[in-house]
């Protein structure tokens, strides 16, 4: 990534950053601020991309082929007011950033060092500007090559690589995965007239772990010509194509045996879970977890989630110790690498390879054509069987094999009557959960009998073969089976029992449940109201509308009951302006405890001032939270409940009225915060710092209509205006309303917040205190999984010592246990001293070919987890990832929020 080569992008050289969107469907070129608007990009991925325009060359419109300064963009309207603070700031990338202290003219990496930006926020500058036009020099306003920059001092060598996470902040719709940007630009065309760089975006369908093209689903048979050109024709959506039973199982499949159901409690569980009680052996649930990992993600069956395996480890949903084996596992979805060409594989081809042992293959294949068909790696979905056998994914040797079910393919064990059996028998005698839909493997005990909570396999098949034509609702016009309809979200669980139950007693036939099914949905989409949940009030669709939060089409679809209110707000530009991102939550301690904000202003953490501004921000943007349960309140709530006292709740009260709305004396209208500065009924400062806590978190508050509005719908309603967003958009002593207590500074709520750290239990937001602790100390505080801390600590002390950095003093691992560094069940292999390689040669502690393995390093080597990226790593990889302490010099493995 450092390298300053000539980029390449087909035949022609690119040098400009990305400077608009072509749409593949109708081949128009739009601006990124109109892609954004049309939500064919994220809002997080449009801003960081525009960033890298101002950090570059300028913003661009590639519509009249201009480039523009940021502040004429903005009156030209190629982008919106909203983003211009933003904006202004990646434009002193060019420019320049002032040193706070001698006033003087800094670059991107220098203003990282004097922290006058934040560290991700600088890094991505950075390499927009290697990736484009080279790093720039704002005193001599020239760009320089990595060499140069380094001499001068403007650049420091390896700063940055491919796998940095926090460089991998571009959503890529086509492809639905987060690149960084050089990855980007490769996924870019260039218009022949110009030159311009653009983004290609086409129709796509969420695959197993990255996007599908309607072209690729037509190429492999999924759809027909007709549903392709619907779609190209804008006729149909894909939200309709995925409704198609067939198409959701060759993209989603049918799922795995998700968890186990204990009949005789009722109790649903994971298969880890299940093992660590000795409800199931050790063999069984790992061949269980591996199906699951091998057949697209694993399984939550309780919260009803899906996971990557380095998710599902993060997550405590299985344990360290399987790691290795299910991340081996889930090559089947992702591919395994060719060791003679480095080309991605299916597992058909790793089995043909004798990559992977015979047995092991042919039990994950034979999982995933019981879940749906065999996963094509390259395309990430299924396929099906004859596309497969042309793709080279199978062959009708190992087709028999599988359909004559000898022993060799029984590579599963069902616990209640201890057979060998195929993955698909074993599914044949699972349940299926009415709540979640997932596919359970039943427990049973002696006396089991009948047992209604659970639907049983061949009842969910009788109704997966009956189809119904729908009229109404999301389903209408389309033939859907009855299964369908039964697990859609018309029905609840004790509904789905109800029939059930009553069908499998012989009181309904199916003509009969047909009936019901349809008299009940009819009457849901008759019924249910088309409201959401805002901050204070319900909201309607059509506030959402005005607003301009959703369009017109959605609020048809909503209004026909072919979209829910959850379809909509599972959009995430939509969620923001009901719900809003986080406020400052509570204050993390050095010692990890979480604390309320008025908890640690009565117990002397935080000077009452800075308490009450943040618990004023708190009650500015929604609400007072408890960070310790994970709720939200009132601020009358909030007194009661004693999450804040009664000494604080009239200044808390009045803050609110930015919420609920303030009342103008001469009219008795509701009017807004920023209509109450206007009108000096609260001061302008206090009224400043909540409006800039409201913009912060999500959006100004409009009280009249209970939830967060666009600035420009905040215009038009006068609830803000160019002046106060000048304000706002440069940030001086004025606006730096809020305190660090860590480094003594005024900042901005935005920027305070950008030196939070998330609660990984509740999700919530809380200002933190920087402590250095050993492995073990942050083990024992769930800041590192125990596997990860496990081997960082083996590392320690097979290189010599187990290390205390707090006292940095190095210890035996007696010493280090005596202490309480480390828990008792170390052991320390070494009692002497290092060698040089030579002599480990000739004293046969080492030899050429583990030289050669260690030399590439490939998963097998990889022993350890880097807790930031969810990478494993190599031991000399992880520590290239470490800070050095100043004080003490030890090399210190920094968590990062």
């Amino acid at each position: 990534m450092d390298s300053q080569d000539t980029k390449q992008n087909g035949y022609t050289e690119v040098h400009g950053p990305v400077a608009g969107i072509f749409l593949e469907k109708t081949k128009e070129k739009i601006t990124i601020y109109q892609a954004m608007k049309k939500r064919l990009l994220k809002p997080g991925t449009a801003l960081a991309l525009l960033e890298a325009q101002a950090a570059t060359v300028g913003i661009i419109d590639p519509i009249n082929n201009k480039i523009l300064p940021v502040a004429d963009a903005v009156k030209e309207g190629i982008v919106g007011p909203e983003m211009r603070e933003k904006l202004l700031t990646a434009e002193k990338a060019i420019s320049g950033y002032v040193d706070p202290y001698t006033n003087q003219i800094i670059s991107v990496f220098q203003a990282i060092q004097k922290d006058v930006i934040p560290r991700d926020y600088g890094l991505r500058l950075l390499e927009a500007q290697i990736a484009t036009q080279g790093l720039f020099d704002p005193t001599e306003k020239k760009s320089l090559s990595v060499e140069s920059a380094i001499q001068k001092g403007y650049y420091e060598k390896g700063l940055l690589n491919d796998q940095m996470s926090e460089l991998k902040v571009y959503y890529n719709p086509s492809s639905q995965e987060n690149l960084n940007y050089q990855n980007l630009l490769e996924k870019c065309t260039v218009e022949h007239d110009t030159g311009l760089l653009l983004l290609p975006v086409c129709i796509t369908f969420k695959g197993l772990r990255r996007g599908i093209s309607s072209t690729e689903l037509f190429e492999s048979k999924i759809i027909d010509k007709e549903i392709f050109d619907d779609l190209q024709q804008g006729k149909t959506t894909t939200q309709d194509v995925l409704l198609m039973e067939t198409v959701k199982e060759y993209l989603e499949g049918k799922g795995s045996i998700a968890g186990i159901a204990v009949l005789s409690s009722n109790e649903r569980m994971s298969i880890y879970q299940a093992m660590k009680q000795r409800i199931l052996m050790p063999g069984t649930a790992l061949v269980l977890l591996e199906a699951q990992a091998a057949t697209g993600f694993m399984i939550d069956p309780v919260e009803n989630k899906k996971f990557t395996v380095d998710e599902a480890i993060k997550n405590n949903l299985v344990g360290p110790e399987y790691h290795a084996k299910l991340r081996s596992a889930e090559r089947a979805v992702t591919g395994y690498k060719d060791p003679y060409t480095g080309e991605t594989i299916s597992l058909f081809q790793a089995l043909t390879k004798e990559l992977i042992v015979k047995e092991h293959g042919i039990r994950l294949l034979e999982a995933q054509i019981a879940t749906g068909g065999i996963i094509d790696p390259i395309n990430s979905h299924r396929l099906p069987t004859e596309v497969a056998f042309k793709r080279g994914y199978f062959d009708e040797k190992l087709n028999a094999i599988l359909e004559d079910s000898g022993d060799d393919t029984k590579g599963f064990f069902d616990p209640n009557t201890e057979e060998n059996l195929t993955y698909l028998q074993l599914m044949e005698r699972c349940v299926t959960d009415p709540v979640t839909g997932l596919c359970l493997l039943p427990l049973l005990g002696k006396s089991d009998g009948l047992n209604f909570n659970f639907i049983d396999y061949q009842t969910k098949m009788v109704f997966k073969e009956e189809k119904v034509k729908v009229t109404c609702g999301k389903y209408m016009g389309m033939t859907v089976s009855l299964w369908e309809l039964l697990m859609s979200e018309y029905f609840d669980e004790q509904q789905r029992q109800d029939i059930i139950q009553k069908y499998r007693q012989g009181k309904l036939n199916i003509k009969m449940i047909i009936t019901t099914v349809m008299e009940i949905i009819e009457k849901s989409v008759k019924t249910t109201k088309v409201v959401f949940e805002g901050i204070r009030e319900t909201v309607t669709a059509t506030q959402l509308v005005e607003a301009d939060i959703i369009t017109k089409d959605v609020l048809e679809d909503l209004e026909k009951g072919k979209k829910s209110v959850k379809d909509v707000i599972e959009d995430e530009n939509v969620n923001v302006f009901l719900q809003g991102k986080d406020s400052i939550a509570g204050i993390l301690l050095p010692d990890s405890q979480i604390m309320t904000i008025y908890q640690a202003k009565q117990k002397g953490k935080l000077m009452p001032g800075t308490a009450l501004i943040l618990l004023e921000a708190q009650a500015a943007t929604g609400f007072i939270i408890d960070p310790i349960g994970n709720r939200k309140f009132s601020v009358d709530d909030a007194v009661k409940a004693k999450i804040v006292g009664a000494d604080v709740c009239q200044k808390l009260r009045s803050a609110e009225k930015a919420v609920t709305g303030y009342k103008d004396p001469y009219d008795g209208k509701i009017i807004s915060l920023f209509q109450a500065m206007q009108k000096d009924l609260i001061l302008k400062d206090h009224g400043i710092r909540l409006l800039e806590a409201q913009i912060a978190t999500g959006g100004i508050i409009d009280p009249v209509n209970s939830h967060r509005i666009p600035v420009h719908v905040a215009y038009k309603r006068g609830y803000f205006n160019e002046e106060m967003n000048q304000i706002l958009s440069d940030p001086s002593d004025d606006t730096k309303g809020f305190f660090d207590p860590n480094t003594q500074e005024n900042l901005t709520y935005l920027q305070l917040m950008e030196r939070c750290v998330k609660d990984p239990s509740t999700g919530v937001r809380v200002e933190s205190t920087k402590k250095v602790m050993s492995i073990y100390k942050a083990k024992t505080k769930g800041l590192l999984a125990p596997g990860t801390s496990l081997v960082l600590l083996e590392a320690q002390a097979a290189t010599g010592f187990v290390i205390d950095p707090v006292n940095n003093k190095k210890l035996s691992v007696e010493e280090a246990v005596a202490q309480g560094v480390v828990g008792r069940g170390i052991i320390d292999p070494v009692h002497s001293h290092r060698v040089p390689v030579q002599v480990a040669y000739e004293r046969g502690y080492f030899d050429e070919e583990m030289n050669q393995i260690l030399s590439d390093p490939d998963d097998d080597t990889k022993g350890f987890f880097d807790p930031n990226t969810q990478e494993n790593l190599t031991y000399l990889q992880l520590v290239e990832r470490c800070i050095t302490d100043p004080i003490t010099g030890l090399s210190l493995l920094p968590l990062r929020k």
